[in-house]
């Protein structure tokens, strides 16, 4: 028999070493800025339910418990209910029952379920009666809210602006709203799974699952692109690229790119440093974006009079490769399997991937053409293949 079981959470070492720091500098923070606003010793500075409050918000940021609204209402509102039931009901067995099934009805009606919320109706009623009695419904906004909004802050700051994590997750959702559901379609595998159908199949199941549309989209991308690595073998950007391409670096005028360009039939240079490491990359539109031509022009003398180089010292328009360049740029190691390019030479759209070695150096190209022949390949050297799981 096992006695310690699975890992409720699937972080890495330093995913959990950062969720440690997190918690540690949040509650010290809070507990800072309490001192500060803190009048009177009857004030508690902080609230224990923020301690479990921290590890949701930093350890499950995705989830829809940790979002705003769920930590604001949450303890806001079960605050207010436990302060009731402590002023009204004198055995504390039944006022601690009422809060805390108060609290969650509160919560589960206004759509901001936050499990600490519950902790925080009970403190009022477990804490020395004159907590109830002289702080009262103050009790909600110090330490409670105080609490509240500090902890709201440095999870924005944290999650959103140092680790990247997309929080608050209403952002995400609201820029999906904005698009066709029966379109938005899960990229890569094109199985027609739009986001309505996995909010249709989430919300037909009979029990919670901590899993929003968009981490369910990307699990089943990550299966169907695990499938598709074990089904076409291990073939890498490396063995499908084009080698020895063009490139030019950032101070190459401008004419000079354009006639290589087109003199090579080349849709796009890569722009290099003199470490051959990618600083950028030109294609047709960015010579073209710069051009805007007058009911007196036209398109090509407007285009030779910008590509030209300017005599003077003074010139209004941009010279070198560098200052119409695109960037960042989007590139694989050689290394990476051709899967990785399917989500960026199809659903993004892009026509050619840069392709870098180990010390990111530029070795080579691949263009949609080049993963098309390799997966017709695939196909052919697996022609009448069973696949089989891996033992």
């Amino acid at each position: 028999m096992n006695l310690i079981p699975a890992d409720p959470v699937n972080l890495s070492l330093k995913g959990k070493f950062i969720s440690v720091i997190s918690c540690f500098t949040v509650i010290l923070v809070m507990a800072w800025v309490s001192q500060q606003f803190t009048l009177s010793t009857a004030y508690p500075m902080l609230v224990a339910s923020m301690g479990a409050s921290a590890v949701i918000l930093f350890i499950i940021p995705s989830s829809p418990l940790a979002q705003p609204w769920p930590l604001i209402g949450g303890q806001l509102v079960s605050a207010v209910i436990g302060v009731a039931c402590a002023q009204l009901v004198s055995d504390k067995a039944f006022a601690s029952a009422y809060a805390v099934g108060g609290s969650v009805l509160a919560m589960l009606l206004l759509r901001c379920l936050h499990p600490p919320g519950a902790a925080s109706a009970l403190t009022p009623i477990m804490a020395s009666d004159p907590l109830a009695g002289t702080l009262g419904y103050s009790f909600v906004v110090m330490p409670v809210g105080l609490n509240v909004a500090v902890m709201l802050i440095m999870a924005i700051v944290i999650n959103r602006w140092l680790l990247g994590y997309n929080y608050p997750l209403f952002l995400q959702q609201s820029g999906t709203k904005n698009m066709s559901q029966e379109t938005a379609i899960i990229p890569f595998q094109r199985t027609d799974i739009s986001c309505h159908d996995m909010e249709q199949a989430l919300d037909n199941m009979d029990r919670f699952i901590d899993v929003t549309p968009g981490d369910l989209s990307k699990l089943l991308t990550d299966v169907q692109t695990r499938r598709f690595k074990r089904h076409t073998g291990n073939i890498t950007c490396g063995d499908i690229m084009i080698k020895n391409i063009l490139a030019v670096e950032y101070g190459t005028e401008v004419e000079e790119a354009w006639k290589i360009m087109h003199r090579e039939k080349l849709k796009a240079l890569p722009v290099i440093d003199k470490s051959r490491r990618i600083i950028g990359i030109v294609t047709w539109h960015d010579f073209f974006k710069f051009i805007t031509v007058n009911s007196n022009e036209t398109f090509p003398e407007k285009f030779r009079a910008f590509i030209r180089r300017t005599p003077n010292i003074s010139t209004d328009k941009p010279e070198s490769v560098g200052h119409i360049m695109a960037m960042p740029v989007t590139m694989l190691s050689e290394n990476s399997h051709i899967a990785d390019l399917i989500p960026l030479l199809s659903d993004k759209s892009y026509r050619q991937i840069p392709i870098v070695n180990n010390q990111n150096r530029l070795v080579g190209m691949v263009y949609q053409a080049n993963l098309i022949a390799a997966l017709a390949n695939s196909q052919v050297l697996n022609r009448g293949h069973v696949e089989e799981p891996p033992n």
